[in-house]
This record gives structure tokens, C-alpha cells and sequence, in this order.
């Protein structure tokens, strides 16, 4: 065994002064500089991939987001009651309706409903205060309340509500 402990030492010795130890480092260098620029190819290779498909991913996204048309259902005749409040004389309120859908099945749903839609927003419509309803503020009030209202009615008839705006296409106040 000690000669082939000797041998062996002869021979790193003799590859020591021979002067390749340099060239097994260098071969060494150029593989791993050929597998870091190999890694960093793949890795870029797979973002831009990832990136096409993250970018194809949106526009699907938003070509999904643009909504169906909106419909309309005008509630007709127009709307005409009495205003409650302190000012001299009757007042009175006369107003044109219009509910905004984009479901063709919810659109059907206010049309068979009509009926209760119009008896409802009557009912809202009579409470009104003549004073409450003078500036721009007061007839937005009313106009979020009828839309709640709707909702609220469609929701308890067919279980959505089905209606996303209520419309003032006429607003009369005498």
C-alpha cells in the first residue's frame, strides 16, 4: 500500500510541474461559464413566455369586461302626484321613469312587473317634500331611493335585482 501512496504522490507532483493543473481549471471555467449563461437563457426564455401569456391573459380579461348592452324600459304614463310641504298651494310632481338593464331575461322580469314597480315608486314618489326636492342634491335622493326600491322588489319577486339604473327622463315640479 505505501507504494501506491507513493505512486500517487509521484504523479500529482508530476502534474503540478507539468503546468496542467490550468488547463483542468479552465476547462472547468468554460463549463460553468456555459452552464450560467445556459440557466440564464432558460430563465429568460420562460419569463418572456410567461409574460406573452400574462398579457394575452388581460386582453382576454378585458375583452370579457366590456358589458352586454344596456336596455331600457320606460315606465309609462308618467309618474303625476302630489307633493308634501309647507309651501302656499298644492305642488305637484310629475315625472317620467326609465329602468336601465343589461339582462334580457331581467328586462322580461321588470316588464311582467311593472305593475308593482309603478305602485311602489307612486307610494315614494307622493312622500316627497316639495322643498326637498328644489335643488339638484334632493332629486338625486329620490332618484337613489326609487332605484333602491326597485331593487328591493325585484329581489324579493325573482330573487336578483335585476335593474342596475332608474332614470329621471323627466322631471316637472308645479
Amino acid at each position: 500500500m505505501s507504494s501506491a501512496k507513493n505512486n500517487a504522490k509521484a504523479a500529482k507532483a508530476d502534474i503540478l510541474k507539468s503546468g496542467k493543473p490550468w488547463l483542468l481549471i479552465a476547462v472547468i471555467a468554460v463549463v460553468a461559464a456555459g452552464a450560467a449563461g445556459g440557466g440564464a437563457w432558460l430563465f429568460a426564455s420562460r419569463s418572456a413566455a410567461q409574460q406573452i401569456e400574462q398579457e394575452q391573459a388581460k386582453a382576454r380579461s378585458k375583452a370579457s369586461r366590456i358589458p352586454a348592452p344596456a336596455q331600457y324600459f320606460a315606465l309609462e304614463p308618467p309618474f303625476v302626484v302630489n307633493l308634501a310641504g309647507a309651501m302656499a298651494g298644492p305642488r305637484y310632481l310629475q315625472v317620467e321613469v326609465q329602468l336601465m338593464t343589461r339582462d334580457p331575461e331581467a328586462l322580461k322580469n321588470v316588464e311582467q312587473h311593472a305593475p308593482a314597480i309603478r305602485a311602489k315608486l307612486l307610494m315614494l314618489f307622493a312622500q316627497a317634500q316639495a322643498d326637498a326636492l328644489a335643488d339638484r342634491a334632493g332629486k338625486e335622493k329620490l332618484q337613489a331611493a326609487a332605484l333602491r326600491d326597485v331593487k328591493a322588489l325585484m329581489t324579493a319577486e325573482t330573487g336578483k335585482p335585476g335593474v342596475e339604473q332608474l332614470l329621471f327622463t323627466s322631471f316637472v315640479m308645479q
